[in-house]
């Protein structure tokens, strides 16, 4: 019999009340747990006895383990190789920053180095997208709740989490229960994670969308756009014939007018394809009608000989910022290439036994997650 993560929350609470054991113990569990994940249920003192008898039969301090992590040369990533229950492997990765860089109201950042964790919803993804390398596994499962909350567990020995955002392997909004489920787990105790400091990402999953505001309200929404235009998506994300840009639009558009909240979109940078001057101005004005939080243009990464693409010049890329910028008054960031040299950079996660990397001192950096404070 496979055991349940105690993480899980809709099952433990589930069994707990089957049990008629109080639920007012579950988050004295994960506390002990998330502290000592190398537990015995034994060790967790002052819990009923019936609690200890049901733990032992049916749950797992942890289902996963740490298989590996590896660290950047430039110290500031740390990739991590996860193994689950049935030998499958999922990878998640810890980004270090500076809150201290940048400025916030036209004065100094407050702050100092803090980390985020880019957590992954499934083995594999269903989406396709041809320049992802998560993308060339095909989907192989959906994650359950309690394994992807143990991603945070394992990061939280390794380093401070501040912010998590789900732009790991996976759709999120394809795993929508567990996701969703998940979430709520890392805002109660012991994590208390604000919903302000957590990201969910989607290729554009309209129906979940329309939901996500009402089960989570305050979550921020980052929408994977790569295209001003559907024909130019359609190619590069097959998943878009199933969820056209007019109707991600106006599907955006309910969003904000219920939310309140501004949205995040992430715009890959692919030499040739949809970064040239005239899909810079077709994404402006395809952003005019939204408050829009910022555009995030992220430099396209090699995923090896899978993709027949190539990243944009710097050129290009600041050209494409200052078009957004100066036409459009969009709030425009090029994201910090991060991690690359260990295929822990946006687009380049798929499940690889690592190397041991050296390490040399670098400066921090700003991160996206913070534009919003």
């Amino acid at each position: 019999m496979a055991y349940r993560s105690v993480f899980d929350a809709g099952e433990i609470t589930s069994e707990f009340d089957k049990a008629g054991i109080s639920s007012h113990f579950i988050p004295c569990i994960w506390k002990w747990v998330a502290r000592n994940p190398s537990c015995e249920w034994s060790d967790i003192p002052s819990l009923p006895s019936a609690a200890y008898s049901l733990l032992n039969s049916k749950f797992k301090p942890l289902t996963s383990t740490l298989h590996s992590r590896v660290d950047s040369s430039d110290q500031v990533t740390t990739k991590l190789l996860i193994k689950l229950q049935n030998k499958a492997f999922v990878e998640a990765v810890i980004m270090t920053y500076d809150t201290r860089l940048g400025k916030y109201c036209g004065k100094p950042r407050p702050g100092g180095p803090r980390s985020t964790l880019c957590i992954s919803s499934q083995v594999g993804c269903k989406m396709g997208c041809k320049f992802c390398a998560t993308g060339s596994m095909g989907f192989k499962s959906h994650l359950s709740s309690g394994e992807i909350v143990e991603q945070l567990v394992h990061a939280s020995h390794i380093s401070s989490i501040r912010n998590v955002v789900f732009m790991g392997m996976g759709e999120p909004l394809n795993n929508y229960t567990a996701v969703l489920e998940a979430i709520r787990v890392m805002t109660r105790s012991p994590f208390q994670l604000s919903l302000k400091r957590i990201t969910v990402s989607t290729v554009g999953i309209t129906h979940a969308i329309s939901k996500l505001h009402n089960d989570l309200p305050g979550v921020n929404l980052a929408v994977s756009l790569h295209a001003p235009v559907q024909d130019i998506r359609c190619q590069i994300m097959p998943a878009a014939r199933a969820f056209p840009l007019e109707k991600l639009m106006e599907t955006l558009q309910v969003y904000q007018k219920n939310s309140k909240q501004k949205i995040f979109i992430e715009y890959i940078m692919l030499n040739g394809v949809n970064d040239e001057d005239q899909h810079a101005h077709q994404l402006g004005k395809l952003l005019e009608i939204f408050d829009v939080q910022v555009v995030n243009l992220i430099p396209f990464n090699p995923i090896g000989s899978i993709s027949h693409f190539t990243s944009s010049s710097d050129v290009k890329v600041s050209t494409f910022q200052k078009v957004l910028r100066g036409t459009y008054n969009i709030r425009t960031t090029v994201r910090k290439q991060m991690g690359q040299d260990i295929s822990g950079a946006c687009g380049q996660l798929v499940v690889n036994l690592p190397n041991k990397r050296s390490s040399v001192n670098v400066e921090l950096l700003t991160d996206i997650e913070d534009i919003h404070l």
